[in-house]
């Protein structure tokens, strides 16, 4: 099972950026700590960022027939990007948004998704354990739906 996780824009800026929200690990740091993590879950990873929309788009593209999941924390664009929505649509991969903060506790602008409602779930506010519980349950939900 291989799964790809995406990162979007200022997610390169992890240690730096607003660390009371953010805390310190880098998403260098990060992405070890999920290659771990799926060595654990008996999966393979891909790891990308890109503060381009259009980098995002084309990699999402580039899932089909590449990957069985995809969790995607596409930052900000998530709530204002219809063509990431529509490349998650297109691809017909189950994906799973997630978010390092609760989105549901910070400025209202951030409480719409246009990404969630082509997903099959959102997780929000658990920190690098967003990213866990977002693969944990990608792999849960390929090893139901797959039988």
């Amino acid at each position: 099972m291989k799964i790809l996780v995406i990162n979007g824009v200022n997610m390169n800026m992890l240690g730096l950026r607003e660390p009371e929200k953010y805390g310190t690990m880098t998403l260098k740091d990060l992405e070890k700590e999920l290659y771990a993590f799926s060595f654990e879950l008996g999966i393979d990873i891909e790891t990308f960022q890109s503060n381009f929309e259009g980098e995002i788009v084309e990699k999402i593209h580039s899932a089909k027939d590449n990957f069985d999941g995809i969790i995607i924390n596409a930052g900000a664009y998530t709530h204002t990007s219809v063509a990431i929505r529509d490349a998650i649509a297109s691809i017909n991969i189950p994906a799973a948004e997630i978010h390092m903060t609760n989105i549901y506790k910070r400025e209202e602008f951030r409480h719409y998704s246009y990404i969630a409602p082509v997903c099959i779930g959102q997780i929000s506010g658990f920190g690098v354990n967003s990213y866990k519980l977002g693969l944990k349950a990608i792999v849960d939900y390929l090893n139901t739906n797959d039988n």
